[in-house]
């Protein structure tokens, strides 16, 4: 069994200093991380689907190499908007498929077990959309035709599909449709992850599904209204746990904080429940 977890949307900061003077990101990230390294059995890998840091300030990419590397597996990062690519490659140029990255992008492949890893760079300098480019497309094209034996999972940090909430609708993948075209090509695409919209989303696209992650630093709040303005709710933090079973990749949302529990479904001994 391939398990392996998705983190996304950290939005670390300089020490002291909270995400948007409000999430306290840095702390909740530590917990994400005591998180994961709890779990049992463990994970063979961790994927974090952009947004490492929050200004893309080299202070906020040495905490993240700091909690991070905690982790004791394999850890592939990749630049969402919030992102400096450049910081970030610098930072974490010696980190698992950053070194094998191309210098005009930071795309790369990573084997986890039965799984093939696909990152590719969305990050637009200065802009808070994404976009892949012609170039980016070919090279993935080419990646995915090279392994069509293998179950693979695309990984990048703005999904390429409307979401219903408008604000973030419009800080999209700019070229979703011509990805679509590619992925379409290769059945063998067994998930897009991603995070960006900071909410648990699913929705079918081009023959597989995008899986959109909550934040482990904060969420957006939930409204389908056209116009609603763009703001934060302090919802629980989340990750995810991603899973090959048999044959066929299996999706958990977990929560970073522990809850009540757990308790058996059935009553104790001697003591009689309605319906039981």
């Amino acid at each position: 069994m391939t398990t392996f977890v998705q983190l996304t949307d950290l939005h670390l900061r300089p020490r002291g200093a909270p995400a948007l003077r409000i999430a306290e990101s840095n702390m909740l990230t530590a917990r994400a991380v005591k998180a994961v390294r709890a779990l049992s059995p463990a994970p063979d890998a961790v994927i974090v689907t952009g947004d490492v840091a929050d200004t893309g300030d080299p202070r906020e990419y040495a905490v993240a190499k700091e909690l991070l590397g905690a982790l004791p597996v394999p850890v592939y990062v990749m630049p969402g908007n919030h992102d400096n690519a450049r910081e970030l490659r610098t930072a974490f140029a010696d980190w698992p498929g950053v070194r094998d990255a191309p210098a005009d992008h930071f795309s790369y492949t990573a084997d986890i077990g039965k799984i093939r890893l696909v990152v590719l760079d969305t990050a637009v300098e200065g802009k808070p959309y994404g976009q892949l480019g012609a170039t980016q497309l070919a090279w993935l094209d080419a990646r995915l035709g090279e392994a069509a034996d293998r179950p693979t999972v695309i990984a990048m940090h703005p999904p390429p599909i409307r979401t219903g909430l408008a604000h973030m609708d419009t800080y999209d993948l700019r070229d979703g449709a011509d990805l679509a075209e590619v992925v379409g090509r290769h059945r063998h695409v067994e998930r897009i992850l991603t995070g960006h919209v900071h909410r648990l989303i699913i929705s079918a696209f081009a023959g597989t599904s995008v899986m959109i992650m909550p934040g482990v630093s904060h969420q957006v709040e939930l409204t389908l209204e056209l116009e609603a303005r763009a703001q934060i709710v302090l919802e629980p933090p989340a990750y995810g746990i991603h899973t090959w079973i048999g044959s066929s990749l299996v999706s958990h949302m977990a929560y970073v904080e522990s809850y009540p529990g757990p308790y058996p479904f059935n009553p104790d001994q001697g003591v009689s429940w309605p319906g039981y």
